[in-house]
């Protein structure tokens, strides 16, 4: 199982300047993988093609880029740039559809049809991140064109599927998934059996499974449920993430960060890999002391 960080969000108008550090320190540690996470803060291929020009070696991926604000071929264009910009095949395209609070309320889209919407969508974004046009007509978006972007190589694309259907379509047509507030048991008896049976079906590469997790190593579990808790309550509000707490009987967001000691920590990180994880992503929220402490355990790892 592969190492990751996740690349936390940065403020101030030196933001991208303290992101290249970040993933300069990723990659001096020796983490397989970067995450950048797309929200209402920074363009995260944006981001990621500054940070990583500067940054060699390490992969970088999206967890994940909202797929109704872009057509796909515009999202195309700027996965095929960003990757020309990082040199060499760097770039994961981590793709989702977001949620119904966001893309209808926020957005203005219409959040109807989500898995018609995902399969027409990779109807044009696939195509072009191979290199090649795209010619389809669909019920929700359309797309006959092609790019000019001079890369070598594809970009693969991962989507963030945690409901079977959407699983199916991540094993049938990208190359795997990319998850968030999904925990062991659910990686083991859902997700992986699920993303896994689909693929040798379509006669596919065994799908990439990533699991990105809130991580902290502490002497102090209780006060740092209490902060993530907090920090990530409002995942436990939303329904993809909250089906994936009700089957892995976690409460809250807080039960399913990985909390502890060094021995208690690294037991839960073995438990993922088991479960059929294939790549773990740390999403370090400590400050302080547990911070440095988290980050020096992780790189144990590795």
């Amino acid at each position: 199982m592969r190492i990751g960080v996740s690349l936390s969000e940065r403020s101030g108008a030196d933001a991208l300047a303290k992101m290249t550090g970040d993933l300069r320190r990723a990659a001096d540690d020796g983490f397989a993988s970067a995450w950048l996470s797309n929200i209402f803060g920074v363009d995260a291929l944006t981001a990621l093609a500054v940070a990583g020009s500067q940054v060699p070696g390490i992969e970088v991926g999206t967890s994940v880029v909202p797929t109704y604000p872009r057509h796909p071929a515009a999202l195309a264009q700027q996965a095929r740039t960003t990757a020309l910009a990082l040199g060499g095949n760097r770039l994961t395209l981590g793709i989702g559809l977001s949620h119904k609070v966001v893309i209808e309320d926020m957005y203005g889209y219409d959040y109807g049809r989500p898995l018609r919407h995902m399969k027409e969508y990779l109807s044009v974004l696939l195509p072009l991140l191979n290199g090649e046009a795209a010619s389809f007509k669909g019920e929700t978006l359309s797309g006959n064109i092609g790019l000019t972007v001079p890369n070598e190589g594809r970009v693969p694309v991962l989507l963030a599927a945690l409901g079977p259907k959407m699983l199916r379509l991540a094993a049938e047509r990208a190359d795997g998934t990319v998850l968030w507030m999904t925990g062991p048991a659910t990686v083991r008896e859902h997700i992986a059996p699920t993303i896994t049976a689909a693929a040798e079906a379509a006669g596919r590469p065994a799908p990439r499974i990533v699991c990105v997790l809130p991580v902290c190593v502490t002497g102090d579990p209780g006060r740092a449920r209490e902060r993530a808790a907090k920090v990530f309550e409002v995942y436990g509000t939303l329904p993809s993430y909250r089906a994936m707490m009700d089957r892995e009987g976690a409460e809250g967001p807080a039960d399913l960060a990985i909390i502890g000691g060094e021995d208690e920590v690294g037991a839960r990180v073995r438990e993922l890999e088991q479960a059929g994880v294939t790549e773990f992503v740390a999403g370090e929220f400590a400050t302080g002391e547990d911070a440095e402490r988290t980050r020096a355990f992780l790189k144990t790892l590795v």
